[in-house]
């Protein structure tokens, strides 16, 4: 079924990109952000983000209706519908989902202040497969500036 789909079993628990990638959802996003996969946030979510692209996070990332729709309909298309997404984080950001909290939990608050991290939302800055929506923990990389403290945190 998952194949029918356009989906493998990697891709099912939507912590990895669709494999075809909307080209506006990479440009538009992407110019200012991780373009995180759409299976980390439900529906309900990606809704409300869209509709407030004018006031999006502090920012103004207005887009033309046509783009504005053609996005809207890609991620709900691609999203979560699985457990780890069911509760819809506050204020609709990943970094404030239970599972990323729960995932980072030892991560010293320090780290995402670091000029390397900058905040909990560049997970690039420590996934090195971000780009393809890949965030497990074997592919992970040390930030710059990290204490000796902070560091333990990648050893566990």
């Amino acid at each position: 079924m998952l194949s029918s789909l356009g989906l493998t079993a990697a891709h099912a628990d939507g912590s990895r990109m669709p494999a075809k990638i909307l080209p506006s959802y990479t440009a538009e996003c992407a110019a200012c952000h991780t373009a995180y996969p759409p299976g980390m946030l439900p529906a309900r979510s990606w809704q409300r983000v869209m509709k407030g692209l004018d006031q999006h996070y502090g920012s103004d990332a207005s887009l033309d209706a046509k783009t504005v729709t053609e996005i809207g309909q890609w991620l709900q298309t691609h999203a979560g519908t699985y457990k780890r997404v069911a509760e819809e984080p506050p204020q609709d950001r990943l970094t404030r989902s239970a599972w990323f909290e729960r995932k980072h939990r030892q991560i010293d608050k320090a780290v995402w202040q670091l000029p390397s991290v900058k905040s909990a939302a560049n997970c690039a800055s420590c996934h090195t497969g971000t780009e393809r929506g890949m965030f497990d923990d074997h592919n992970l990389k040390r930030p710059a500036g990290l204490s000796a403290s902070q560091s333990r945190a990648w050893n566990d």
